[in-house]
């Protein structure tokens, strides 16, 4: 994956060239992370100008997750989503991805921050398909994890909170070492949840299923993508999931802002239906696609123009 680099960087409501974007090495999120963030993708749209897709809701889940956190964002949502739109403008991005971050700054150390500053910035730069362009079609090699998704009660799941990570991080990092592409993890009774950071959806005699949101990230991409599914006509359930129904699927498929919609081929050594991605998932990851290029004027109110 090539350097992450962009021109400019949002930080504290003002502009400063990448290179200078820093931060004090005491910084309170880097020692102990509390801190929040969001994932948002830019695309060019059919037309040739450009989209953000569902905007207001990322920056209001990205307030909830403050919220959660008991942290104070001295900035609006509206302050935030039009810092998003230029942050954008000032990198020259027709596409591309963009991660707002709340964090504590530096002042006093240990675990309660005191009365240090809460600090936003918002970064933009070019990327991808974050599980690989072949991926995409011919779907992605998963394992299940020996790590569990955090439980409710231990580490609140429902925001996207900068510590939680280290979670994800382990169990993706023990995936690539053993030959894998991404790890699945189950919640603490050993029922599957989500990915190390995508939810996940099956298959299975025409029926669409994933798991409830009970301990998952509710994402954004799996509400669109459970939406697209109704308007289809497509019967869809959220109902809890063993491991060796993932095995049994006619097919597997991810969704999340950086890996979109995306297959799976195979989990644990056991081929997912036919090996390739599913009629299913080629019908709602076409017409994620089609949406987020501006080719479906239903769903114009998920795209923010820029």
């Amino acid at each position: 994956m090539a350097t992450v680099t962009g021109e400019k960087v949002w930080i504290d409501g003002a502009f400063v060239d990448w290179a200078d974007a820093n931060v004090h090495i005491l910084t309170h999120t880097l020692h102990y992370g509390l801190g929040v963030f969001e994932g948002i993708r830019c695309y060019r749209t059919a037309d040739g100008a450009s989209a953000v897709f569902r905007l207001p809701e990322h920056v209001r889940r990205l307030f909830d997750s403050a919220h959660i956190n008991l942290l104070d964002v001295p900035y609006s949502q509206a302050d935030i989503e039009t810092a998003i739109l230029e942050t954008l403008r000032q990198n020259r991005l027709a596409e591309g991805y963009v991660r707002p971050i709340i964090f504590i700054g530096d002042g006093e150390m240990g675990l309660n921050p005191g009365d240090n500053a809460v600090r936003v910035a918002i970064i933009a730069w070019e990327w991808g398909k974050y599980l690989g362009e072949e991926g995409m079609e011919s779907g992605i090699r998963a394992k299940v994890s020996t790590f569990s998704r955090h439980f409710p009660n231990s580490k609140m799941t429902k925001g996207k909170t900068c510590g939680d990570y280290v979670n994800s991080i382990l169990a993706k990092r023990e995936a690539l070492l053993d030959g894998y592409d991404e790890a699945i993890m189950l919640d603490t009774d050993g029922l599957v949840a989500e990915a190390s950071g995508e939810n996940i959806f099956m298959v299975r005699d025409g029926l669409l299923v994933t798991p409830p949101p009970h301990t998952v990230l509710a994402g954004i991409t799996r509400a669109s993508v459970i939406e697209i599914a109704r308007d289809k006509g497509i019967p869809i359930t959220e109902r809890t999931v063993t491991r060796d129904e993932l095995y049994i699927a006619d097919e597997l498929f991810l969704t999340g802002t950086a890996a979109e919609v995306t297959p799976i081929r195979e989990v644990d050594r056991r081929t997912i239906g036919s090996g390739k991605r599913g009629p299913t998932t080629k019908l709602l990851q076409e017409s994620f696609f089609e949406i987020v290029e501006g080719k479906q004027s239903k769903y114009e109110s998920w795209l923010t123009r820029l």
